[in-house]
């Protein structure tokens, strides 16, 4: 399933929604709360790109491909709402735990009521299509609007709480059964957050929403896993939902492609 970069010039999915700095990135630090900050940062700047890549292309998708474009922006939704029931039920109490400390969550637990409300919306409009040929790019571009602001705050802020818990006085000390403690959790919950929500759908969505140069390549192996699974997740678990991922931010490289439905026939390109 090899795709090849779009033309330059064109448009990517970087925006509307900004993308996160990673605190590794900025910071240099390697606590259990920035190395853990900065693989949420990787998760959500997936979603932020997916988010993106849907806003900008949904007025623009033909006929012909509005049932892959449907499929795609519920696969996201599929994403975020997994994401968001994950991070309430397992990890932030597991944090609190570690922390010894019941009130860190407090503004991240009001975060997502504030945009839970636009989000269900988005799902409804999809999945109450009588038809594919029904859909209109700018009504769910409309809705996407209506949370826009609060989606893009949390998903921002979040990583700068998490980072921030490095300066608890309860905070883990490095190297310690605690500090291990914690890291692993990060590390398993990242990783069963993409898997619980898809194999054929969500994982193969977020790996072509990751972006190898990102921070100057730095996270170019960012999940690590051995080559021959990530092919095989994007190619042959991918495969079972092919037509869905010409709509994504990233090729099968992990390389920013121009967005699909914005580019011009003769110069398409398709996974």
């Amino acid at each position: 399933m090899a795709t090849t970069t779009a033309t330059t010039g064109r448009q990517w999915a970087d925006g509307p929604c900004a993308l996160v700095t990673t605190p590794q990135y900025a910071t240099r630090k390697t606590d259990i709360f920035t190395t853990g900050a900065t693989h949420m940062a990787h998760i959500h700047n997936a979603i932020l790109r997916d988010y993106n890549s849907i806003y900008l292309q949904a007025p623009h998708v033909k006929d012909a491909d509005k049932a892959d474009f449907v499929g795609y922006s519920q696969a996201w939704f599929r994403f975020v709402k997994s994401h968001h029931d994950d991070e309430e039920a397992q990890l932030f109490p597991k944090v609190e735990d570690i922390v010894g400390n019941t009130d860190i969550w407090t503004e991240t637990h009001m975060e997502h009521e504030s945009f839970l409300e636009g989000l269900g919306e988005f799902n409804n409009y999809l999945t109450s299509l009588k038809s594919p040929s029904d859909f209109d790019g700018k009504e769910l571009q409309r809705i996407m609007s209506s949370f826009q602001e609060s989606f893009n705050h949390h998903f921002h802020h979040e990583i700068d709480t998490i980072a921030s818990f490095a300066d608890l006085p309860t905070a883990p000390k490095p190297e310690s059964p605690e500090a291990d403690k914690a890291a692993a959790i990060f590390k398993a919950w990242g990783k069963k957050t993409v898997t619980k929500a898809g194999t054929t759908d969500v994982v193969p969505f977020f790996l072509l929403n990751l972006d190898a140069t990102y921070e100057d390549g730095m996270w170019a192996k960012w999940p690590p896993m051995p080559a021959p699974i990530r092919w095989g997740l994007v190619n042959i678990a991918g495969a079972y939902h092919w037509g869905w991922w010409k709509f994504a931010s990233c090729d099968s490289a992990g390389k920013p492609q121009a967005l699909y439905a914005l580019q011009s026939d003769g110069t398409k390109t398709e996974l």
